[in-house]
């Protein structure tokens, strides 16, 4: 069942078909889905606060209703180091069409995959994981399993990527924490079932996994007409 803040938040963006990343993020931490430092702000004045409370280097991403993928329009803007370089990138950001303030978040490492989920009309909700971040496309390394899922259908779904040795801590690399990894993902797919009703897909690109630590860094859900 939705949290009224949830619904609030599918309400006010309804009018978009989309819900913008700073309130996405917050749904999937209202889902205990970890998600990095941030704060979405709409002054250069803000910005120089939020910077003192979550630390440099961060990365700048322009908010707006008019703007889904972000990199297309240049408004992703990555380590950031001093006031001066904030300033800056909020100054660029600001020029951008429907500019409705700035998701200023901490940088954070890590392998990049992708935790998607889309709205099957036959066979209902189906939740991806594959090797995710820019190169996505590139990698075409996915797999599919219909929601919602059980921690079984995780453990196969990291075993069947092709590049699942890179999970596992290829040369010396820490490898990934698969009780965290299924706890993400199982909250994951109690989301997706939850939202079964009003999304039409939900995209976690990149899912930023270190060691024992997974982020969510970006996060976009598109809604039903």
């Amino acid at each position: 069942m939705l949290k009224p803040e949830i619904k609030n938040i599918i309400e006010h963006n309804r009018k978009y078909g989309w819900i913008m990343e700073p309130e996405a993020m917050q749904i999937l931490a209202l889902y205990g889905i970890p998600v990095p430092l941030s704060s979405w702000v709409q002054s250069p004045d803000e910005a120089l606060q939020a910077a003192n409370r979550i630390g440099y280097p961060l990365v700048a991403k322009i908010v707006s209703p008019k703007v889904i993928h972000k990199s297309d329009v240049g408004g992703v803007i990555v380590g950031i180091r001093d006031d001066q370089a904030l300033e800056a990138a909020y100054r660029k950001l600001e020029k951008i069409d429907g500019f409705s303030g700035v998701m200023l978040a901490e940088m954070v490492p890590g392998l990049e995959l992708i935790l998607g989920a889309k709205m099957d009309y036959q066979f209902g909700p189906v939740i991806l994981l594959g090797m995710g971040g820019t190169g996505v496309e590139i990698y075409q390394d996915a797999v599919l399993r219909m929601a919602p899922l059980k921690e079984q259908d995780v453990l196969s779904m990291l075993k069947s990527l092709k590049a699942h040795k890179l999970l596992e801590g290829y040369r010396g690399a820490l490898p990934v924490d698969v009780g965290q990894m299924t706890r993400l993902m199982l909250a994951f797919s109690q989301l997706v079932m939850d939202l079964a009703d009003d999304f039409e897909s939900i995209d976690i690109n990149p899912l930023k996994c270190l060691g024992p630590k997974c982020l969510a860094a970006d996060a976009r859900i598109m809604l039903k007409d």
